[in-house]
């Protein structure tokens, strides 16, 4: 048995343990809303853009398992267990800060990478229907037109013909067009990039806090492994 201080270092180590599995269900639940979000622009950015995401939930995922484990550690005080839990701590605190670094580096390409995916996708509007979807998603959901205004798609219809989504109202017999006053008048290319610029940071701060944070839970583990440890010295030395 644990005396003196260390009783209340486990019991703080059981209740970090819950916060680390309330953190695990943060991480996948950011992740998750950032995932989906990015779903529906999955044409405008590169595969590798969906890397820091899904490492966040797999994170979360490893995060909220290993908190049993260590709880299991603490209300026994199974010094192997503690010890197991402390090395998988530092683990996953690599995991996260890689996890966050990358988040937040990713919005240094972000920029010529829409650049070359939404020339690509906007010349494939009137003949592909995945691009045509997702020029329609945006559009209506970031409340733009074009890549920097409606004048772009004149290189696409040759005329001065809009999509659908670039007019915020229109009435069953007209067609959207640049001399309409409902147009959206704001370009794409900024909006997409500070929203993914925005959630690269929120990646980014969240990874890297709780980081921070879980280095407490492995000075919590580690002052209680040599605890446990040197208890069971004592013991053998008295049994002896």
């Amino acid at each position: 048995m644990v005396s003196g201080g260390m009783t209340c270092v486990k019991y703080l180590l059981f209740l970090f343990n819950l916060v680390f599995a309330i953190t695990g269900i943060v991480f996948i639940s950011v992740s998750a809303v950032i995932l989906g979000l990015y779903k529906g622009y999955s044409n405008f950015v590169d595969p590798w853009f969906f890397a820091a995401p899904i490492l966040m939930i797999v994170v979360g995922i490893i995060v909220f398992l290993v908190s049993f484990f260590g709880c299991c550690g603490a209300v026994k005080e199974n010094h192997c267990m503690i010890k197991t839990f402390s090395l998988l701590l530092l683990l996953i605190f690599a995991l996260e800060i890689g996890a966050g670094i990358s988040g937040y580096m990713m919005r240094n390409e972000v920029g010529t990478m829409l650049d070359n995916h939404l020339n690509s996708t906007m010349s494939e509007y009137l003949t592909n229907k995945e691009a045509k979807s997702s020029w329609d998603i945006m559009q209506h959901d970031l409340d733009c037109c074009g890549m920097d205004g409606p004048k772009d798609w004149e290189k696409v219809f040759k005329t001065t013909d809009l999509p659908e989504t670039c007019c915020t109202e229109l009435d069953m017999d007209k067609k959207c067009d640049e001399n309409l006053i409902e147009i959206r008048h704001e370009g794409c290319s900024m909006k997409l990039q500070n929203a993914i610029e925005d959630n690269a940071v929120i990646i980014g701060g969240v990874g890297i806090g709780i980081a921070l944070v879980q280095l407490i839970g492995v000075i919590f583990a580690c002052c209680l492994a040599r605890s446990i440890r040197r208890e069971y010295e004592t013991v053998e030395t008295t049994a002896h």
